[in-house]
């Protein structure tokens, strides 16, 4: 049972009638465990879609512009394993993120009978979601996209489709990290590619006339009017002409830049999150709601699963699954009776919220 103040509450009705129970329909049967979860939202499923999409164009020019058509296999075998490895475990952990149940509560048991099975005692009120139909624990919130109310909601995430809750906010994390350092990755390569093959490239050109930069200054001849006749072209540096090469990454670097800016930014959002242990939903409303706060470390670890150890990097590792919440978790006890404001003929917007002996937050 947990203690929660009333100056933040609307109305505490008392009235059972006000439940209108006949609206909820009784949960149904568990599904097996393992059942794979799938938003099927047409906005979220295109955002998925493009992130793919960008990681794949990603890998094509990484290894078909830069590291396939380089003489250094070394520097190719290396950075190639590197960025195949973080962008095997980018995509991962977005299907993770993406098919794991965030922490949704079970569906529909606000029913009359249930409600009457908690045995309320004055003073005691649960909450209850109008819109999904169910008793709400503590932290959880209503995602209108999932169309269910979500254990410690941080937000929706349209890139991943799904929310990020409470049993897949590790896998988001992964997933914002990975693919900040593939963008990091891809731009330092794409730096040593221009540095490199481009000036290699220039130096062919000028040895294959038998000219230095001096001279060339000095006799006032382009490198435009001198590449006319020879063709002088190198594939050492890429198998696609220097346009197509040029467009290609530029677009990359554009790609880069963008999505490690915004990765780093949410990434630096959850990391925040996890150590105060206040989700992005609870940090825009600051409501002065008294809860029971753990420790950033050990905040950390729950989400993470366990001690500090590889598996935190591991996207195919479960993290610390929260035990279910009794029916006892779902009673909160008011902390004064008096400041709370009841009415016999409920208004407009209580009886849309539906609540029995029930707040909406």
């Amino acid at each position: 049972m947990m203690l929660i103040p009333t100056h933040h509450f609307r109305n505490i009705e008392r009235k059972p009638e006000y439940l209108q129970p006949e609206k909820c329909v009784p949960p149904p049967y568990p599904g097996p465990v393992g059942t794979m979860w799938f938003i099927r939202d047409g906005c979220g499923i295109a955002c998925a879609i493009v992130t793919w999409f960008l990681v794949l164009y990603a890998e094509f020019v990484v290894l078909f512009v830069m590291l396939i058509p380089s003489r250094d296999y070394v520097y190719s075998i290396i950075n190639g394993i590197v960025f195949n490895l973080l962008a095997f475990l980018a995509l991962a952990s977005h299907c993770r993120a993406m098919l794991t149940d965030p922490g949704a509560v079970p569906k529909g048991n606000a029913t009359k009978e249930f409600i009457e099975s908690l045995q309320l005692k004055p003073g005691q009120v649960v909450y209850k979601c109008p819109k999904c139909c169910s008793i709400k624990p503590d932290r959880a919130h209503h995602c209108s996209v999932c169309k269910r109310c979500i254990r410690k909601m941080d937000h929706h995430c349209p890139w991943v489709n799904n929310c990020v809750g409470e049993n897949n906010q590790k896998y988001f994390v992964l997933f914002t990290m990975y693919i900040a350092l593939i963008s990091l990755h891809a731009l330092i390569m794409v730096g040593f590619h221009f540095l490199h093959c481009f000036e290699e490239d220039w130096t062919n050109l000028l040895k294959a006339y038998g000219l230095n930069r001096e001279e060339m200054a000095e006799a006032g001849i382009s490198l435009h009017e001198k590449m006319q006749p020879l063709k002088v072209s190198s594939t050492e540096c890429s198998s696609f002409s220097p346009p197509t090469t040029v467009i290609l990454l530029i677009l990359l670097c554009f790609e880069g830049l963008l999505f490690l800016i915004f990765t780093s930014v949410m990434f630096g959002t959850q990391v925040h999150s996890i150590c105060t242990d206040e989700t992005g939903i609870e940090r825009l409303q600051r409501k002065n709601q008294p809860r029971e706060h753990t420790g950033s470390w050990q905040s950390v670890k729950e989400t993470f699963g366990g001690d500090f150890s590889l598996n935190w990097f591991n996207p195919f590792s479960t993290p610390c699954q929260p035990e279910i919440p009794s029916d006892k978790d779902l009673v909160r006890q008011v902390t004064s009776l008096s400041d709370t404001e009841t009415t016999e003929d409920p208004s407009e917007e209580t009886k849309e919220e539906d609540c029995v002996e029930v707040i909406d937050e």
